[in-house]
């Protein structure tokens, strides 16, 4: 549909194209046959006719302000454009407890990226609320004063990623281009345009560009059991996958990088509340079995049947707010 759009849209600016220059011609031939009278009324016309037509063109798209340092990618009428965010989200890699090997592999990729070296597409995938899309921006963070940019990208605008790269490719800042909660259905426009840019586009991946995304799913497809009935095994006891899977799979392997988030032990669950208690202006080194906030951090977690670092976190957003005083 999207692409119908551009092609609609095209079409039209070409036929108005046609329609104003024979308007010129036309009013090059009678200037010096018509009346002055009539060549006059000849051109109120075509101007209102030029207005009607202007009233029905879309408006133009607004140009990219390369001076920010993170982007969202917005589309309307088949055409898309970068918008600039002028207040990411501050969160810093100290925020994030309990992930400290996913903070080590995605700050060292991202590392190598910046330094022009060798680095990977990132999946990130897991239980929710364990920190997958807060490490993103995080690391985003750290390394943005290093000409480090970033692009959210919407899974619905995922068609456009031909028209992201063309717009950064040969700068000279890094791109991360930032698919968050990423997930597909069959069939969907979205999956083979990602999958064309991670690996399989004629065009290639810009080296100022890489992909992180993140997912509950770790094939970012679901996954039915009818596909079981589709592997075959050989006489020696080796089981194949069938296509249907294997085209599944086949996405989530363009990444080079997997990093897995899994949910947080109680204890796990208990220091990022202090944490966040601490950021909150309520400072707490742990919550030992005598600390009276323990009893309701726990509480929290079982109303909300998980123990994660978002729940951790508005549990202590919650306690501050409660117990604060109040300002004037």
């Amino acid at each position: 549909m999207q692409l119908d759009n551009k092609s609609a849209e095209q079409a039209t600016r070409m036929k108005i194209e046609e329609i104003f220059m024979n308007l010129l011609k036309f009013a090059a031939l009678k200037t010096e046959s018509l009346p002055m009278t009539d060549f006059s009324r000849f051109l109120l016309r075509a101007e209102a006719l030029m207005d009607r037509i202007e009233a029905i063109l879309p408006p133009a798209l607004p140009e990219t302000d390369w001076s920010a340092c993170a982007y969202r990618w917005r589309s309307r009428n088949g055409r898309g454009w970068l918008e600039s965010v002028r207040h990411p989200h501050a969160i810093g890699l100290n925020d994030l407890q309990g992930v400290d090997a996913q903070k080590e592999g995605v700050t060292q990729n991202t590392l190598q990226f910046i330094q022009g070296k060798p680095a990977n597409n990132v999946l990130l995938t897991g239980a929710r609320g364990t920190g997958k899309s807060s490490l993103v921006k995080a690391v985003f963070n750290r390394f943005s004063h290093r000409s480090l940019r970033l692009i959210e990208v919407d899974k619905d605008d995922l068609a456009y990623l031909p028209d992201i790269v063309d717009l950064v490719y040969g700068r000279r800042e890094k791109f991360i281009l930032f698919c968050d909660d990423l997930s597909f259905e069959t069939n969907e426009p979205g999956y083979k345009a990602l999958k064309s840019l991670l690996d399989g586009s004629i065009t290639g991946m810009p080296k100022n560009l890489l992909v992180y995304a993140t997912s509950n799913r770790r094939h970012l497809m679901p996954e039915k059991m009818s596909e079981n009935l589709e592997a075959t095994h050989t006489e020696d006891g080796d089981v194949h996958p069938g296509e249907t899977t294997e085209e599944k799979v086949s996405l989530s392997e363009r990444f080079g990088l997997w990093l897995s988030f899994y949910a947080f032990s109680q204890d796990e669950y208990l220091d990022i509340c202090a944490h966040w208690l601490t950021a909150f202006g309520h400072p707490t080194t742990s919550l030992e079995p005598d600390n009276p906030i323990r009893r309701e951090a726990l509480q929290w977690t079982q109303m909300r049947g998980a123990r994660s670092g978002r729940v951790a976190w508005q549990f202590a957003r919650d306690y501050a707010g409660r117990h604060s005083a109040a300002k004037k």
